[in-house]
């Protein structure tokens, strides 16, 4: 009745033939081929980067696996489009994101530069109509483009906390369907927080407007609680990471808010898969290492096998040579090694697997940088090391390349044992985690392994599960899904990996539909404090269109 193993090869075959395969591919070792040979440079790397990817050890991000090889040829994820006031600039910005989206690439755009709603436009008498009414041109010109794309489009709005509109913009997404092909994030600088954290709301935060800090705090507090919007974007915590200050401040990112990046820089994304990488119950530590190398140098070649939408793009990438390199199949991982998601064994292993990781991608960055040249800009940089790539690591969500990788997406616990996938190649899957199933399907008898399974469907946790035979106090501590799991122990695991990784962390704070919304107060004040580049929360139940869902009252 629920999938399992043929459930999970479903999808993929299905996710392939609508997303992946091209004319003559019949199958994932096809894709492996086109897309290793369009990338390397010689066919040692050839058989590397194919054998990477056909033991789905490192996965590029979608775009590579869908133009690479091909006509097309654009093969970056991350893209950061300036969005500036004139009517002319809006509408170049529209144009340069609508050539993004149709060859699969995401966009991030920073509107605080359009003037607020109200005041003086630059046309004769004229009024400004704000950032929010533009940012409905971007939505409209998405929703056409994702019609005849194989990728949705996508992207990530930011207002600076101190504009005029800031109020509205928070307000944008109230109703749930409104700006539909966009996440929004209200960027705050650590001014702003140390005056939440100080419970000096009172204070006068615009003068222009006369809005006080707790206006805007509450009002990001309430739509958050209402529906998961907006995120925040830690401004002042970026920009310490900016290893190219020089060229200017970072006030974008790209669409999930793992790539920080400044206007016109694309980034290419690719993920380890960690699961793989445990030998005789321990991490395999020199095995991780090595491959984290070889998918640096995928990742670097990438950037001049590249075709770029537009010149200032091609120019803007490569004056950094940024690359993003992050894990998926991190809570896989935890299981096979028998750590509790929400363990101290686990951050303290999550923090270890990122200081590795970056570790050898910055050796790998230098190696090239000695075969091939620094990155152009290096003498404006913060590096004193001889680099090949101007930031190196960064953690995408990895929703559909972990399916593909058989995996836990990013460094997220799962979500639930057994579950309802909607939105993904216009399809509806039910799932049970393999691991999962391997665990509990031989020890329980097939009366008991279906209650649990239509238990889990139902309360989407195990933990109080109860039968003739069910799992032992120490199977549910080990199986504890992302509901399970306090919203504190989520922004640790996102600080432990974010002590470690050069760009963001894309990681969803669950929190149960219970949840108030002194709670979210408290989550938002404690990220900051953590030391993370941006959050997003989301308390079950306050949306009805989601990609994961449990059984509702009434349905099957």
């Amino acid at each position: 009745m629920l999938g399992s193993a043929e459930g999970w090869d479903a999808l993929v075959a299905e996710i392939l033939k609508a997303r992946y395969l091209r004319e003559g591919e019949t199958s994932w070792e096809d894709v492996c081929e086109r897309v290793a040979k369009a990338i390397a440079s010689d066919e040692a790397e050839y058989r590397e980067f194919r054998e990477l990817m056909v033991r789905k050890l490192f996965l590029p991000s979608s775009p590579t696996l869908m133009n690479a090889g091909t006509k097309l040829g654009q093969l970056s994820a991350c893209f950061v489009v300036p969005v500036e006031d004139s009517v002319e600039e809006i509408f170049e910005a529209v144009k340069t994101a609508a050539l993004i989206q149709k060859t699969g690439g995401g966009t991030g755009f920073n509107f605080s530069n359009i003037r607020p709603k109200g005041s003086p436009a630059l046309c004769v008498d004229g009024v400004a109509s704000g950032p929010v009414s533009f940012m409905g041109l971007f939505n409209a010109a998405t929703e056409v483009i994702k019609q005849f794309g194989r990728r949705r489009g996508a992207n990530m709005g930011i207002l600076d906390v101190s504009h005029d509109d800031v109020i509205s913009f928070i307000r944008a997404k109230k109703a749930e369907g409104d700006f539909r092909n966009f996440n929004l994030s209200v960027m705050v600088p650590d001014t702003f927080m140390e005056l939440v954290e100080a419970g000096r709301e009172e204070e006068i935060w615009n003068e222009r407007t006369g809005v006080k800090v707790g206006d805007i705090f509450s009002e990001i507090v309430e739509g958050i609680w209402s529906n998961g919007e907006p995120g925040i974007i830690f401004y002042d915590r970026i920009n310490r990471d900016n290893f190219t200050p020089e060229l200017g401040k970072i006030t974008a990112t790209n669409p999930c808010g793992e790539e920080p990046l400044l206007p016109f820089e694309s980034c290419n994304l690719g993920s380890l898969n960690l699961s793989l990488f445990v030998k005789g119950g321990q991490v395999d530590w020199d095995f991780l290492r090595e491959v984290t190398g070889k998918a640096v140098r995928f990742l670097d070649n990438e950037i001049d096998k590249n075709t770029y939408p537009v010149p200032e793009i091609e120019k803007a990438t490569k004056r950094t040579r940024k690359v993003g390199l992050g894990v998926m199949g991190f809570h896989d991982l935890l299981l096979k090694l028998g750590l509790p998601y929400d363990s101290e064994e686990a951050l303290k292993l999550g923090e270890k697997l990122m200081e590795q990781i970056s570790g050898a991608a910055v050796r790998e960055s230098r190696r090239l940088a000695a075969e091939k040249g620094l990155f152009p800009e290096h003498a404006r940089s913060t590096w004193e090391l001889p680099m090949r790539n101007a930031a190196l690591t960064a953690i995408a969500p990895t929703g559909t390349i972990s399916i593909l990788a058989g995996c836990s997406a990013g460094i997220e616990p799962v979500f639930s044992w057994v579950y309802r996938r909607t939105g993904t190649v216009g399809q509806e899957f039910m799932l049970v985690h393999l691991l999962f199933e391997a665990r509990f399907r031989p020890e329980l008898s097939e009366a008991d392994y279906g209650r649990l399974l239509e238990h889990v469907y139902t309360r989407g946790t195990l933990q109080d599960f109860e039968a003739e035979k069910s799992p032992d106090e120490g199977e549910k501590r080990l199986f504890r899904s992302a509901l399970d799991i306090g919203w504190k122990a989520h922004i640790d695991m996102q600080a432990a990996f974010q002590r470690h990784c050069h760009a963001g962390i894309s990681k969803t704070i669950n929190m149960p539909n219970e949840a108030g919304r002194e709670e979210i107060r408290k989550a938002l004040i404690y990220a900051w404090k953590q030391g993370l580049k941006g959050l997003t929360i989301y308390r079950t139940g306050s949306r009805e269109q989601v990609v994961f869902s449990l059984r509702k009252p009434g349905n099957k």
